[in-house]
């Protein structure tokens, strides 16, 4: 192979007569084989994925991904153990809990998601998600006091709230803790 340019399908110039250019160093071809012999993959994927940086030990981990590759630890983002643990507690004291959700897929869905899990623990929740034309976009003051008002002690934010100091502000000085999964 030393020396030697590698075809894919014996072609070496394009339909408009402009020659192909060889970009795999000597070492990525090496990985390519190992991936192409290793792995069974077509000759043109295993050089495709050598030149994009991937070695022979993570072509299975590249090809097959899994959610535990493709994550983060979730403990890794800030404040979430303190998160979970609110959370813990306020499911185990079946305390009310009020979902604030964005109105757009995301968050409907993400809202039905924990209503679902709070329901079957028999946690009184409601999910609460603005109007978008008065309330406009994530949470807001009047919105988070009328949640406690209403007998929430933990307010969640699903698919908004990062931006939200306020608002979070708000729902703390009316007596409710606030988590922001966004």
């Amino acid at each position: 192979m030393t020396g030697e340019k590698r075809l894919f399908l014996d072609v070496r110039q394009s339909v408009s007569g402009v020659s192909w250019e060889h970009r795999l160093t000597e070492r990525q071809d090496m990985i390519a084989l190992a991936i192409a012999q290793g792995y069974g993959v077509p000759d043109i994927v295993a050089r495709v994925l050598a030149g994009r940086g991937v070695t022979a030990e993570q072509t299975e981990r590249f090809l097959d991904p899994t959610i535990r590759d493709l994550l983060p630890d979730p403990a890794s983002l800030t404040d979430m153990h303190r998160a979970a643990a609110r959370i813990a507690a306020a499911v185990m004291a079946r305390e009310k809990v009020a979902i604030f959700g964005d109105y757009d897929v995301d968050g409907a869905a993400s809202s039905a998601l924990l209503k679902r899990f709070l329901t079957h623990f028999s946690v009184p929740s409601e999910i609460y998600i603005p109007d978008r034309i008065f309330e406009g976009y994530g949470p807001n003051p009047d919105a988070m006091r009328e949640l406690v008002s209403r007998g929430a002690t933990l307010i969640v934010t699903v698919d908004c709230g990062t931006n939200s100091a306020a608002s979070i502000d708000a729902a703390n000085e009316a007596g409710a803790d606030v988590v922001v999964l966004d």
